[in-house]
C-alpha cells in the first residue's frame, strides 16, 4: 500500500459522518445580509476547527463580523487557507425542492444553502487536515486558516482585518475557498478570480405613483431608468461605457494560446443553463477569452411601479435598478463608479442617482506558482486526469484584499460542480466529490509541503 491508501481508506470508512458533520453546518441560516446566525456559525467552525487540531480564535474588527483566524502544523513552507462561513440568501423560496436549510440528499447529491459555496470546502478541508494525522502523522507544513462571515455582502471589513493580522496570515501559499468540476465532469484549477462593482441606480420622477392618463405630460420615473440603462450596452451585447472597455487590459500571446488549448464543453454548459445558443452565437476561442478576459455588465434586478395580480393602470413616480460589473485587470471599482457617472452625465441622466454599494478588485497569479503546482500534482494524483486550468474564475472574492495585499500567490479547487447552482435554489454538490475534495486536499498539503506524490 501507498501512503495514500490508508489515507484514502480513512477518509471513505467516515463518510457518513462526514457527510453527517456537514448537515450540521449547513443547517445553520447564516445569510450575511439578513445578518443571521453569524454568532453562532462562527462558535460552531471556531470549535471544529479546535477539534482539528487547530490553535484557532475567533476575532473582529470596527464592529465587523467574527473571523477565525488560526494554526496548526509545523515546516519550511506555511499555507494559508480561506473559508467562509456565510451564505446567500435563499430566495426564491418556492423553487426550492426542499427546504434550503434541510439538507437533503438525492439522487447522488446532497442539496441545501451553502453546501456548495462555502461551507463544504471549508468542512472538507478541515476533516482533510484530521484524517492526514490519523494516517501519515503530523502536518509536513504550518497551515494557517482564515474564515471570515461576510464574503456574501462585500467583505466590507476584511481588507482592515488583513493589515491588522498580516503577520499571522502570511504564507508562501494560499488555497482559495472555490472550485468545482466543469460541464464535463473535469477537475478544474484556477489561478485567480473576477473582480465586482455593485451599484443601484435610483430615478424620481413626480413626486408620487399618478393616474396613467396622465403619462401624456408627466415623466415616467421607469421609463427614465430604462433609457438610461440601454445606454451602457448595446445590442452586441458589447460594453460602451465610455472609456470602460479601453481601461481593459489585454491578454497576452501566451495567455492566449494557453487559452486556446483549454477544454470547455459548450453543449453540456448550454445543456445546463437552458440555452440554445451562446450571445451573439460566440464558439471556440472568441467565446473563451469573452468569458475569462472580459467584464460584464449586469443588470441585478428592476424596481417600478406595480407588479402584482391583475392590473393597476399606474404611472410609476420611481424606479431603481441594481447593477454588478465583474471586473478583469485594469479595472478597479473606483474606476467603474467615475466612468458610470460620467457617463450617465453626458448622455443627460445626471439626476440618476448612483448609489455604490460594494467592491473588489481583479486578481490573477502565474500558472507555474508553488500552490498551483501542487494542486495540479493533488488532482492528478486524486482524479487520475490532469485538470483544467482556469487563468481566473469568473466569479468575484476579495482575493485581492487578502493575497495581494499580502503577495501571497493563490490557486482554487474544490468540491462543487458545473450544476452546483451557487446562489440560486437548490444549491447543491455531488457527495463522491465531495470526498474526493477530502482526498486531495490532503494530497495538495502534501505536494505543497514539497513531497512527492506516489
Amino acid at each position: 500500500m501507498t501512503s495514500f491508501d490508508a489515507f484514502d481508506a480513512y477518509v471513505r470508512a467516515r463518510e457518513r459522518e462526514y457527510i453527517e458533520e456537514l448537515k450540521t453546518l449547513v443547517r445553520l441560516p447564516t445569510v450575511s445580509a439578513q445578518q443571521s446566525a453569524i454568532d453562532e456559525t462562527a462558535r460552531a467552525v471556531l470549535e471544529r476547527a479546535r477539534r482539528a487540531g487547530l490553535a484557532a480564535e475567533s476575532l473582529s474588527v470596527d464592529g465587523g463580523p467574527p473571523t477565525i483566524v488560526g494554526e496548526t502544523g509545523r515546516g519550511g513552507r506555511t499555507l494559508l487557507v480561506y473559508d467562509h462561513y456565510d451564505v446567500q440568501p435563499p430566495d426564491p423560496l418556492d423553487e426550492w425542492k426542499t427546504g434550503p436549510f434541510e439538507p437533503t440528499e438525492r439522487d447522488g447529491h446532497l442539496f441545501a444553502r451553502g453546501v456548495s459555496d462555502n461551507k463544504g470546502n471549508l468542512m472538507a478541508r478541515l476533516q482533510a487536515i484530521e484524517a492526514y494525522r490519523a494516517t501519515l502523522g503530523e502536518l509536513p507544513l504550518r497551515v494557517r486558516v482564515l474564515y471570515e462571515g461576510e464574503e456574501e455582502i462585500g467583505s466590507e471589513h476584511l481588507a482592515e482585518f488583513v493589515k491588522r493580522n498580516a503577520d499571522r496570515l502570511r504564507a508562501d501559499g494560499c488555497i482559495w475557498e472555490a472550485g468545482y468540476k466543469d460541464a464535463a465532469g473535469r477537475p478544474t484549477v484556477s489561478l485567480g478570480l473576477k473582480g465586482i462593482a455593485y451599484f443601484e441606480l435610483r430615478v424620481r420622477g413626480a413626486k408620487q405613483d399618478a393616474h396613467s392618463s396622465v403619462a401624456t405630460i408627466i415623466p415616467n420615473a421607469a421609463w427614465r431608468l430604462v433609457w438610461a440603462l440601454a445606454t451602457l450596452k448595446n445590442d452586441r451585447d458589447e460594453i460602451v461605457i465610455d472609456g470602460l472597455m479601453e481601461a481593459v487590459r489585454k491578454p497576452t500571446a501566451d495567455e492566449v494560446r494557453r487559452l486556446e488549448a483549454l477544454p470547455y464543453d459548450e453543449e453540456a454548459t448550454q445543456r445546463i443553463h437552458g440555452v440554445p445558443r451562446f450571445i451573439r452565437g460566440l464558439t471556440g476561442t472568441p467565446l473563451k477569452l469573452k468569458h475569462f478576459f472580459e467584464p460584464t455588465c449586469t443588470i441585478c434586478g428592476l424596481t417600478s411601479g406595480y407588479s402584482g395580480p391583475g392590473s393597476k393602470t399606474v404611472l410609476p413616480a420611481v424606479a431603481s435598478a441594481k447593477l454588478d460589473f465583474r471586473l478583469v485587470p485594469d479595472l478597479t471599482p473606483e474606476l467603474v463608479e467615475r466612468l458610470l457617472r460620467a457617463h450617465l452625465e453626458r448622455r443627460g441622466f445626471g439626476d440618476i442617482e448612483v448609489v455604490a454599494m460594494h467592491g473588489e478588485r481583479p486578481s490573477r497569479w502565474p500558472a507555474d506558482s508553488m500552490p498551483a503546482r501542487a494542486a495540479v500534482a493533488a488532482c492528478r494524483a486524486t482524479y487520475g486526469t490532469d485538470p483544467v486550468v482556469y487563468p481566473l474564475m469568473v466569479g468575484s472574492g476579495p482575493m485581492a484584499q487578502v493575497c495581494d495585499q499580502l503577495g501571497i500567490p493563490v490557486v482554487g479547487f474544490g468540491s462543487g460542480n458545473a450544476s452546483s447552482a451557487n446562489h440560486a435554489p437548490n444549491e447543491n454538490i455531488a457527495i463522491a466529490d465531495y470526498v474526493d475534495h477530502i482526498r486531495a486536499f490532503g494530497r495538495f498539503l502534501h505536494a505543497f509541503a514539497g513531497h512527492p506524490l506516489d
